[in-house]
């Protein structure tokens, strides 16, 4: 299938079975019968979450429409600007956009090196999920949220990521990098396992660079027509739970090199058990389809002369590793 084939799928929902195409077409849902994670108190508020970007000014009520127009659509920026608006997510480990319909980022990125994962200066043990309380109430991720809601507080950018600070790891446990994620068979299994494939790559490439976030994408029901259909957690309902996740990667030849070549790789996963020897080439799709799927743009200044085929480049499987479970549960 070309890849204009593939993107204007992009939104399709995924099927089990013959790879990365068939996954956007019919994937069920997210099971469900998960242990709940365990709630937690609220430490003192740090300095790792968003502050809200510059808002649109108002225009001037003077600078009406255009001459001999009856009405002034612009006169509603008097009682505020409505929106959207997408707080931005910047601390120590990340950066980031944050969805407040959704109660989830929109994207979360980081950067790994050789150097930052050498460092062994954290313990998650140390560290406690916290709400963001730079977002205003109403549209923030609580604790109470996610309690006995059956899923994980799914790391965006990865406590392991940011063991070279105990205060950039606790930055990561900030709600604002978290999403309503299945445990057993995803976020403690295979997801856990692609976090670890994406920090060996530190290992041939000097600087990585990574960008994680949700998808809510349609499937195709009984009667033929396509549907977007998520569950929302809380009490009453607030956090959505994505239907799936993409990490776009940039292994780069090093760090500030502006003419360096880059391979880039974008995975889209379903928020659901997947069996630990699904190889991982298999969610590899372009990163067209992650833009189309998000609404995002991700590599609009990477000239096309720059880039490589990260799964060209080296091979694009999972390591399985027995991790803690009791570390990795949410």
């Amino acid at each position: 299938m070309s890849k204009a084939t593939v993107a204007a799928i992009a939104a399709a929902s995924a099927a089990t079975g013959a790879g990365i195409t068939a996954l956007f077409y019919s994937r069920p849902g997210p099971q469900q019968q998960k242990p709940a994670p365990t709630p937690t108190t609220l430490p003192p508020p740090t300095r790792t979450v968003s502050a809200p970007p510059p808002q649109p000014a108002a225009p001037s009520l003077a600078g009406k429409a255009a001459a001999g127009s009856p009405v002034d659509p612009s006169g509603i920026y008097q009682y505020g600007f409505p929106g959207p608006i997408a707080d931005t997510i910047s601390s120590l480990p990340l950066t980031g956009a944050y969805d407040r319909r959704t109660r989830n980022p929109s994207w979360v990125a980081e950067h790994i090196t050789p150097a930052s994962l050498a460092l062994k200066n954290a313990d998650r043990k140390h560290s406690t999920f916290f709400e963001d309380t730079t977002i205003p109430p109403l549209f923030r991720a609580k604790l109470a949220d996610y309690f006995r809601s059956g899923y994980d507080r799914g790391h965006q950018v990865p406590a392991a990521d940011a063991k070279w600070s105990q205060e950039a790891m606790d930055g990561t446990f900030a709600l604002t990098n978290m999403c309503p994620q299945v445990g057993e068979g995803f976020n403690r299994d295979y997801w856990a396992h692609f976090e670890d494939f994406c920090r060996n790559l530190a290992s041939k490439y000097p600087s990585v660079r990574i960008v994680t976030g949700p998808l809510y994408l349609p499937h195709r029901d009984p009667d033929g027509k396509w549907r977007v259909n998520y569950e929302v957690i809380g009490t009453p309902p607030n956090v959505a739970v994505p239907t799936h996740f993409y990490k776009v990667v940039y292994a780069e030849e090093g760090p500030g090199v502006p003419t360096g070549k880059v391979a880039l790789g974008a995975f889209v996963l379903p928020n659901a058990r997947i069996a630990n020897d699904k190889r991982l080439a298999e969610f590899e799709v372009p990163v067209e389809v992650v833009e189309r799927a998000s609404g995002l743009e991700f590599a609009s200044k990477l000239e096309a002369a720059r880039r490589k085929r990260l799964c060209q480049e080296i091979k694009c499987d999972i390591v399985v590793r027995e991790f803690n479970n009791a570390k990795k549960r949410a």
